[in-house]
C-alpha cells in the first residue's frame, strides 16, 4: 500500500485481476475519503440512538483532519480494540454495524477511515496557535483548575500556620471574650439602642400631621431635621458619657447611623412625593409611571416593615417573595456562628499579639513599621473577608428571608472592580443607592457639577466612618476622616490607569494593595496606639 503526499490521497499497488486505468484510479482516489466521511457522519447520526454501541463507533472512527484525533491502531477482523478500558473484538464491532445496516462497503470505509488517521505523513500542525498563558490568551482560558491548586495552597499554608500559632503562644482566647462582667457597665448603651424607635414614631406623627395639611411644609422640614439631629447626637452622648468597651460603642453607633439613613430617605421620600402631587394638581408636572404605580400613603405598618428591613431606601412596597425557607435559614446561621468564631479566633490569636509588640506606625522605625503592618495585613483582611461574608451575604440574607423581601442585591463582584470607584459602586449596595438616591443625584438637580457631587457623597461617608470609630474610642484624630476623603483621588489615579492601560487589573491590584494590605492594617496601628495613649494618660 502506498500513501500520496496528500493525507486524502490514496493509491492502491499490488496484485490484481484486471487493470487499473487512470480513470479508475481517478474514481477510487476521489470515492474513498468520501466514503470515509459519509460512514463516519452516519455512525456519529446514528450513534444519538443506542447509547453504548455508539461510543464504540465512535471510538473507532476518527476523523483524520481534527486536531484532537488520536493515533489509531489498524485493526483487522478477529483482533481485539481498547474502548473505554475493556476489550472488545472487531468482530463484535462488525456484528454492531451490520445491526446498524451497514453493509460490508460501510465497514470498510470505517476500517479506511482508522487505517489512516493520524499517519505519519499527516500535517500535526494546521494553524497558528498561543499558547494557554501567553499574554493573548490568558484570559480567554479556564483557570479553574489553578483556582483549585490555590485553595489547596492557601488552606495548607494557614493550617500550618495555625498549628505553629497554637504551639507558640498556645491558646490566647479568654474565657471573658464573649461576656465578662466589664459588660454589665454597658447597660445604659444597651437602653439607648432600645429607645431609638422613638425617633421613627416621631417622624411618622410629623408626615401624618403633613398629609392631613395640619401643618406648613417649612413646619415639617424643620421638626424632621431636629428629629434626625437628635436620633444621632443622642447616642453620641450616651457614649461619651459612659466608659463602655468600644466594641459596644461601635455597635451602638452602626444603630444610630442606621437608624438616621433610614429616617432621611423616610422624610425624603415622602417630600418628593407630596412635592410631585403638587405638581400633577398643578399641571406643571406629569409624573413617570414608575410614581404614580405608588400611592402617597402614610402607614405606620410600611414604616415599620421599612425600619427592620435589608434596606435603607424607603418606598411603600417592596418586591416579596412567597414564603420562608426555614431550612435554609437554619443553614446560614449555622454559618454565621461558625464564621462568627472564625472571627474570634482571628483577632485573639494572631491580630491582639502583633498589635499588642508594635509601635506606633508614624513615630518608630520606618522598616520596623513596614514589617508591622505588612504582618497584620494578612490576619487583617481574613477578618474583614469574614466580615463581609457574615454581615451582607449572611445575615442580610437571613434577615431578607425572614421579612420575605425579594430585593438581595446586597452587593456586587467588587473583588473584580478595576477602579476604586467601581469597588465603591460595588461593594455595599443599600449605602450606595441611599447615596445615589438622596445625595448624588439631588446634587445633579440643583446644578452642582459631577466632582464635587462626588466629593459630597464621600465627605458624608467620611463623617460617618469617623463617628462610628471616634466616638466609641472616645478621641477625634480624623484617621479614618483621611482615609476615606483619600479615596477621592485613588478614583482619579485608577480611573487614569485604567484609561491608560485598557484590558488589564492594573487598578484592581492597587485597590487590593491600598485598601487591605496598606490602609486598613495603618488606621487600625494608628487608632491603636492612640487610644492606648489615652488611657495611660487618664491612669
Amino acid at each position: 500500500m502506498a500513501i500520496s503526499d496528500s493525507p486524502e490521497t490514496v493509491g492502491i499497488t499490488g496484485t490484481s485481476t484486471s487493470p487499473l486505468t487512470d480513470s479508475d484510479l481517478t474514481h477510487t482516489l476521489r470515492r474513498r475519503p468520501a466514503a470515509a466521511t459519509t460512514v463516519t457522519r452516519d455512525v456519529a447520526d446514528s450513534g444519538s440512538k443506542t447509547g453504548e454501541d455508539d461510543s464504540t463507533l465512535n471510538d473507532l472512527v476518527r476523523d483524520s483532519g481534527s486536531d484532537d484525533s488520536v493515533t489509531a491502531k489498524i485493526c483487522e477482523p478477529g483482533d481485539n480494540v481498547r474502548i473505554g478500558g475493556s476489550e472488545a473484538s472487531m468482530d463484535s464491532v462488525n456484528a454492531v454495524q451490520d445491526n446498524k445496516g451497514l453493509g460490508e462497503n460501510d465497514r470498510g470505509g470505517d476500517r479506511s477511515a482508522v487505517k489512516f488517521a493520524y499517519r505519519p505523513s499527516v500535517p500535526a500542525h494546521r494553524r497558528v496557535k498561543e499558547s494557554p498563558l501567553s499574554s493573548d490568551a490568558i484570559f480567554r482560558q479556564s483557570h479553574a483548575g489553578l483556582f483549585n491548586l490555590c485553595i489547596v495552597v492557601l488552606v495548607a499554608v494557614n493550617s500550618r500556620l495555625i498549628i505553629e500559632n497554637l504551639m507558640k503562644y498556645g491558646w490566647l482566647i479568654k474565657t471573658g471574650f464573649w461576656f465578662s462582667s466589664r459588660s454589665l457597665r454597658d447597660w445604659p448603651l444597651l437602653m439607648c439602642c432600645l429607645t431609638l424607635p422613638i425617633f421613627p414614631l416621631a417622624a411618622f406623627v410629623v408626615e401624618k400631621l403633613a398629609l392631613q395639611k395640619s401643618i406648613s411644609e417649612p413646619a415639617v422640614v424643620s421638626l424632621h431635621m431636629i428629629i434626625t439631629t437628635t436620633s444621632i447626637l443622642y447616642p453620641v452622648l450616651v457614649i461619651l458619657r459612659c466608659d463602655s468597651a468600644v466594641l459596644s460603642g461601635v455597635t451602638l453607633m452602626l444603630f444610630a447611623c442606621i437608624v438616621w439613613l433610614k429616617l432621611v430617605s423616610y422624610v425624603h421620600t415622602n417630600y418628593d412625593m407630596r412635592a410631585l402631587g403638587k405638581s400633577t394638581e398643578k399641571g406643571d408636572a406629569v409624573p413617570s409611571s414608575s410614581n404614580t404605580d405608588i400611592p402617597h400613603n402614610i402607614s405606620l405598618k410600611s414604616l415599620a416593615y421599612f425600619m427592620v428591613a435589608p434596606t435603607l431606601c424607603y418606598q411603600t412596597s417592596y418586591p416579596r417573595t412567597a414564603c420562608v425557607r426555614k431550612g435554609w435559614v437554619f443553614r446560614q446561621l449555622v454559618k454565621l456562628i461558625i464564621f462568627t468564631g472564625l472571627m474570634g479566633f482571628i483577632v485573639e490569636q494572631y491580630i491582639n499579639p502583633i498589635v499588642k509588640n508594635s509601635q506606633h506606625p508614624l513615630k518608630g522605625n520606618l522598616l520596623y513599621a513596614i514589617e508591622r503592618v505588612l504582618k497584620l495585613s494578612v490576619p487583617n483582611l481574613y477578618v474583614w473577608l469574614c466580615m463581609f461574608y457574615c454581615f451582607f451575604h449572611l445575615w442580610l440574607n437571613i434577615l431578607a428571608e425572614l421579612l420575605c423581601f425579594g430585593d438581595r442585591e446586597f452587593y456586587k463582584d467588587w473583588w473584580n472592580a478595576k477602579t476604586v470607584e467601581e469597588y465603591w459602586r460595588m461593594w455595599n449596595m443599600p449605602v450606595h443607592k441611599w447615596m445615589v438616591r438622596h445625595i448624588y443625584f439631588p446634587c445633579l438637580r440643583h446644578g452642582v457639577p459631577k466632582g464635587v457631587a462626588i466629593v459630597i457623597a464621600f465627605l458624608v461617608s467620611a463623617v460617618f466612618h469617623e463617628l462610628c470609630i471616634a466616638v466609641p474610642c472616645h478621641m477625634f484624630k480624623l484617621w479614618a476622616f483621611i482615609g476615606i476623603m483619600l479615596q477621592v483621588p485613588l478614583v482619579l489615579i485608577t480611573n487614569y490607569l485604567q484609561d491608560k492601560f485598557r484590558n488589564s487589573m492594573v487598578g484592581n491590584m492597587i485597590f487590593w494593595f491600598i485598601f487591605c494590605i496598606l490602609g486598613q492594617p495603618m488606621c487600625l496601628l494608628l487608632y491603636y496606639h492612640d487610644l492606648m495613649n489615652r488611657k495611660g494618660k487618664a491612669e
